[in-house]
């Protein structure tokens, strides 16, 4: 049996349906839960080694099929990989495919990881704020998160939050919902850190962004 058809063999039509409703994005669904997801995932990390894995991870987000891609993603994420070259340039060749939140936030998980491990991929990030792609703006936020929930950042973790918060602020005229959601994300993990700088970016940007995504930014920064 292949890993595809271990996953269709967990096939929910009732589900299937109620999530391509849910998702939107047109592509196959199975229906298969997240929890299903991980069990097979365990199971095949535990069978292959890097490059199996790095192989089987492309074929599966190559098939389209939302929990294929949810589980490549899942198959990539590990804080501790070595060398990883070629994981980080697969998780990024994902990027410009992006079309929801599900399957980019789970791809970005992965890709947090790559980017902590090595920073300087921050400059390939970069490119991704200027993508037409919304998606895609929005995988240059949601992979940077760590960097807003670091508790005793070193020197080079604050200069490269101070770099984030330029690009949080590049994108604070963004029109996008789902850009403003990460906007609003990112400064409220690092209010629960650095409620004061959270303060004086909200200060300098805060009329920018859409309401919404500023009172949740600041909803704990009054009690910090």
């Amino acid at each position: 049996m292949t890993e595809l058809d271990a996953l269709r063999a967990l096939a929910d039509a009732d589900k299937a349906e109620q999530m391509a409703a849910y998702h939107k994005a047109p592509r196959p669904y199975l229906g298969v839960s997240n929890p299903q997801i991980d069990e097979l995932v365990a199971e095949w990390r535990g069978g292959c080694d890097l490059e199996g894995r790095i192989r089987l991870a492309s074929n599966l987000w190559a098939s389209d099929i939302h929990e294929a891609r949810i589980a490549a993603a899942k198959l990539l994420t590990q804080a501790r990989i070595r060398p990883d070259d070629a994981v980080w340039a697969l998780i990024a060749s994902w990027v410009p495919d992006f079309d929801g939140w599900a399957i980019a936030d789970h791809a970005m998980i992965a890709g947090q990881k790559r980017l902590v491990a090595e920073p300087a991929r921050l400059d390939q990030v970069e490119t991704w704020l200027d993508h037409p792609n919304t998606w895609t703006r929005r995988a240059a936020l949601v992979g940077t998160l760590p960097w807003a929930k670091m508790n005793n950042p070193k020197p080079g973790d604050l200069a490269a939050r101070e770099r984030i918060l330029d690009w949080v602020a590049r994108l604070a005229d963004d029109r996008d919902t789902f850009i403003q959601k990460a906007i609003a994300w990112w400064l409220r993990d690092l209010s629960k850190r650095d409620a004061p700088r959270v303060r004086a970016f909200l200060a300098d940007h805060g009329p920018r962004m859409k309401p919404f995504a500023r009172k949740e930014a600041e909803r704990l920064v009054q009690d910090r």
